[in-house]
C-alpha cells in the first residue's frame, strides 16, 4: 500500500459564513488521513505515544484549488512519498466526485518526549518497500 483514501464529510462547523469549509480544517484533514493509514497497516498513535514517540509536524503545505462546501462527500488521498530514519513526507489529495480541490504535504519528524530525533516506528518499516517510488 502506497496510499491511503479516506472519506470526510463536510460539517456545518466546519465552515465560514458562505458555507464554505474553513482553511484551517485541512490541517485536520490530512492529519485524519495520516492517522487512519497507520491504523490500516497495523499501528496506532496512540500505542506510539504510549511507547514514547512523536510525529511532529516541521513542515506543511497547502494549495486550495476549488472550494468545499458543507456536506460534501470529499475523498482524501493521503500518499506516503518517503521515509528516512527519522522523517516521513506525505502528499495529499483532496477530492470531490473528480473535482481535485486541494493538494498538501507535509513532513514529520519522529521526537521522544524530551524532543530529540529518534527512529520513525518499526511499523513504518515493516512496510516500507511498499512505499518506495516507482
Amino acid at each position: 500500500m502506497k496510499h491511503f483514501d479516506l472519506d470526510i464529510r463536510v460539517r456545518y462547523c466546519e465552515t465560514d459564513a458562505m458555507g464554505v469549509l474553513h482553511h484551517s480544517h485541512y490541517v485536520n484533514y490530512f492529519e485524519m488521513g495520516r492517522t487512519e493509514m497507520l491504523r490500516n497497516i497495523g499501528g496506532s498513535y496512540r500505542q506510539m505515544e504510549e511507547s514514547g514517540l512523536f510525529l511532529m509536524i516541521v513542515k506543511f503545505e497547502c494549495t486550495y484549488k476549488a472550494p468545499a462546501h458543507y456536506d460534501d462527500l470529499l475523498q482524501l488521498r493521503t500518499i506516503l512519498k518517503r521515509i528516512t530514519p527519522a522523517k516521513m513526507e506525505h502528499d495529499y489529495e483532496l477530492y470531490r466526485d473528480d473535482d481535485l480541490l486541494a493538494t498538501g504535504r507535509t513532513i514529520l519528524a519522529c521526537v521522544d518526549k524530551e524532543g530529540m530525533v529518534r527512529r520513525v516506528p518499526d511499523v513504518y518499516r515493516i512496510v516500507e518497500s511498499d512505499f518506495e517510488e516507482q
